[in-house]
């Protein structure tokens, strides 16, 4: 254990552990400047704001300032923004990022996506408001018919033509319900009395 403790004193393991070290601080040296060439340390693209461009806009400004894209899906529809414009980025405009980054789009589809329209035949106009507005439809307008139901559903339009449980809207469409008023039909009242 002696010899030990006066190796870890002697010239030679002094001499040996400062080249070690020497070594390792030459060695992160040459690895940082080899980093900060390799990964352009410092030079930075700031990202357009793309929003409301077309996609083929997108591209060309996109190749322009050397980024890359990816054009994600959108399901929701913005009415203020035009169709297969770019309603969102990531990373946002402003930011600045490396040259090659890859930039993400949600794009605007053409349109409203279709929704079915719920059964809300025999329901009451209340409850039949709700269902449709839970499926993203609304209610334009109620026309009443002689039937012993009042307010209850017996029929829908849409842009004037009938239209049945399961059918597919666009999104945010206005139907027409068609309700009892609560009084009984003419020609259920002619046969009642002719009994």
């Amino acid at each position: 254990m002696k010899n030990f403790f006066n190796f870890l004193k002697s010239k030679t393991f002094l001499i040996q552990l400062g080249l070690a070290a020497l070594a390792v601080v030459i060695l992160v040296f040459l690895t940082l400047q080899w980093l900060k060439s390799t990964t352009n340390h410092g030079e930075f693209v700031e990202v357009p704001d793309f929003s409301k461009m077309s996609v083929m806009e997108m591209r060309k400004a996109v190749e322009e300032v050397g980024l890359r894209y990816q054009v994600l899906d959108s399901s929701n529809f913005n009415p203020d923004y035009p169709r297969f414009s770019i309603l969102d980025q990531n990373p946002p405009a402003g930011n600045k990022v490396k040259s090659n980054r890859k930039i993400y789009f949600t794009v605007n589809p053409s349109g409203y996506k279709k929704v079915t329209v719920p059964d809300i035949i025999q329901v009451t106009q209340r409850n039949a408001a709700s269902m449709l507005k839970a499926v993203g439809l609304d209610v334009e307008r109620v026309t009443y018919i002689d039937e012993l139901g009042k307010d209850m559903v017996y029929n829908m339009k849409y842009k004037g033509k009938y239209i049945k449980p399961g059918d597919k809207l666009p999104k945010t469409s206005k139907v027409e319900l068609i309700c009892g008023n609560g009084t009984i039909p003419g020609s259920a009242r002619v046969q009642a009395d002719s009994q």
